[in-house]
C-alpha cells in the first residue's frame, strides 16, 4: 500500500512537470529573420516639380542655386522663368502656372501681394548698377561723362522695368551733383537709342556692340565680364536694389516652395548669391 502511494505520488509529480513544460513553451515566441531585420526604408519622395518665376538678372545665380538643391532634394524639380519682374507679375496675374515669385524690385511685389496672388514676401538679395561698355569701346567713353557725349548709343531698361526706373534714378541724383548737373541727365537720355524689356537684352546689344553703353546690374555685367568693360557707379549715386520672393498661392506645392525658399536664404543659398556679385542680406 505505502509503495502504491509512492507511485501514484511519483507518477503526479512527473504529469505536473510535463504541463509546465508544455506550458513554458507555449509561451515562447519565434521570431522570424524577417521581423528582426532592420526597419523597412521609407518610400521615394513623390517627384515635385516647382514653376519658379524669377527676374532676369537672376538667371546665372538661381541656375547654380537650383542645381545645388537638386543634390540634396533629388525628387524637387526646378523649372526656371526668367523675364522682366513686370511681366512675370502680368503672367502670375492671368493664371500662368507659378510656385515661386521672386522680383528684381518691391513694386512688382507689393503689386502681386495686393491682388493676393502671393504669401509674405522677404528679401532674399540685393543689387547695384553699373554702366558696361563693348570691350572694342567704340564710344570712346572712359568715364561716366563721357554718357553725355553726342552721337553716344545708350541702351537702358524700359522705364517699367526695374533696372530701367533704377538707371532714371540714378541720373536724377547724378543730375543734383555739381559735378554733372541738370543739362546731364538730358544729355544723356538724348542719347539713349532703345529700352528694353529685360536687361539680359541691354547686355546682349551691348556686347554686339549695338550699343556704347548699357546701364545694368553688376550681377549682368559679371556674367559677360569677358566681352565688357565695366565703369562703377559711385555710392552716393547708386540705387541699391531690393529682390524679395515669395510663394505663389495658387500653387500646389506650398511646403515645397518654402523649403527652397529657405535654401536661398540660408548660409549656403547666401553664399551662392554673392558669388555672382549679389549683395547678401545675411551680411
Amino acid at each position: 500500500m505505502h509503495d502504491l502511494t509512492k507511485f501514484l505520488r511519483t507518477l503526479s509529480l512527473l504529469f505536473l512537470l510535463s504541463i509546465l513544460l508544455v506550458a513554458c513553451g507555449g509561451s515562447t515566441t519565434t521570431t522570424s529573420p524577417s521581423s528582426s531585420s532592420s526597419p523597412a526604408s521609407s518610400p521615394a519622395a513623390a517627384p515635385v516639380t516647382l514653376n519658379v518665376f524669377a527676374a532676369a538678372s537672376l538667371t546665372a545665380a538661381f541656375n547654380a542655386l537650383g542645381a545645388n538643391y537638386k543634390q540634396t532634394h533629388p525628387n524637387v524639380n526646378l523649372v526656371f522663368n526668367y523675364n522682366g519682374s513686370p511681366l512675370l507679375e502680368q503672367q502670375i496675374a492671368n493664371g500662368a502656372p507659378a510656385d515661386i515669385f521672386a522680383s528684381a524690385d518691391l513694386a512688382n511685389m507689393h503689386k502681386a501681394s495686393a491682388a493676393g496672388l502671393v504669401g509674405d514676401s522677404q528679401i532674399f538679395a540685393k543689387n547695384r548698377l553699373v554702366v558696361i561698355i563693348p570691350a572694342s569701346n567704340p564710344g570712346k567713353i572712359t568715364t561716366l561723362h563721357d554718357l553725355a557725349n553726342k552721337g553716344i548709343k545708350i541702351d537702358i531698361g524700359a522705364p517699367t522695368l526695374p533696372a530701367g526706373k533704377y538707371a532714371l534714378q540714378v541720373l536724377t541724383n547724378m543730375a543734383a551733383s555739381p559735378d554733372y548737373g541738370p543739362a546731364y541727365k538730358s544729355a544723356v537720355l538724348g542719347n539713349v537709342v532703345s529700352q528694353e524689356d529685360n536687361v539680359k537684352a541691354v547686355v546682349t546689344k551691348v556686347q554686339l556692340g549695338e550699343a556704347d553703353a548699357g546701364f545694368v546690374y553688376i550681377t549682368d555685367a559679371n556674367s559677360a565680364a569677358n566681352k565688357v568693360s565695366i565703369i562703377s557707379i559711385p555710392d552716393n549715386f547708386n540705387v541699391i536694389a531690393e529682390y524679395p520672393i515669395a510663394v505663389v498661392k495658387n500653387s500646389a506645392h506650398t511646403s515645397d516652395a518654402q523649403a527652397f525658399i529657405q535654401y536661398i536664404l540660408s548660409p549656403d543659398g547666401q553664399a551662392v548669391l554673392t558669388k555672382f556679385r549679389f549683395i547678401s542680406v545675411s551680411g
